[in-house]
C-alpha cells in the first residue's frame, strides 16, 4: 500500500466531525508550505494506518498524526502538527508541551468527548475539492 510510505506526515481525522473538519481545513490555511497529508480514520488509508498501530479500528476520538514512523494522539499530535504551522502557532507546541501529557490530554479528551454535542457531525466524510484532492489519501 503506498500511502502507508508517503514522505509527509499525515494527520487523521474523523471525517464525520464538524470540529476534526475545520480543524483540517484550518491546518490547511496555515500549512504554507503543503507538508501534511490527510486522510479520514474511517476511510481505507485510514484504517491501514491504524491497523498498522495496532489501534482500535472503531475508535475515532482523537486526531492522530503519522510522522517518521511514529503515530501521536491527542494533545501531543494537536501540538506536533502546531509546530509545523505558519503564523504564530508553532508558539503553541512551546507553551503547551511542558505541560504535563495527563493534563493537556485531559482537556483534549472532555473537548473530543462533547465534540458532536457541540458542533455536531456529518452523515458522511468530507469530500475534498479538487484543488485540495493530492493532499488526502
Amino acid at each position: 500500500m503506498p500511502y502507508l510510505y508517503t514522505m509527509e506526515d499525515v494527520v487523521l481525522f474523523d471525517g464525520v466531525c464538524n470540529l476534526c473538519n475545520s480543524s483540517v481545513q484550518f491546518i490547511i490555511r496555515h500549512d504554507t508550505k503543503g507538508h501534511f497529508k490527510f486522510s479520514a480514520l474511517q476511510s481505507e488509508a485510514g484504517q491501514a494506518l491504524l491497523g498498522k498501530f495496532g489501534m482500535d479500528l472503531r475508535k475515532f476520538d482523537s486526531i492522530v498524526l503519522y510522522s517518521n514512523g511514529k503515530y501521536y494522539t491527542n494533545s501531543g499530535a494537536a501540538l506536533r502538527i502546531a509546530r509545523r504551522l505558519s503564523g504564530l502557532w508553532p508558539l503553541l507546541f512551546y507553551i503547551f508541551y511542558p505541560v504535563p501529557y495527563f493534563i493537556r490530554d485531559a482537556v483534549y479528551l472532555f473537548i473530543s468527548r462533547n465534540r458532536y454535542r457541540w458542533f455536531g457531525k456529518q452523515e458522511s466524510c468530507m469530500i475534498p475539492t479538487p484543488e485540495l484532492r493530492a493532499r488526502f489519501l
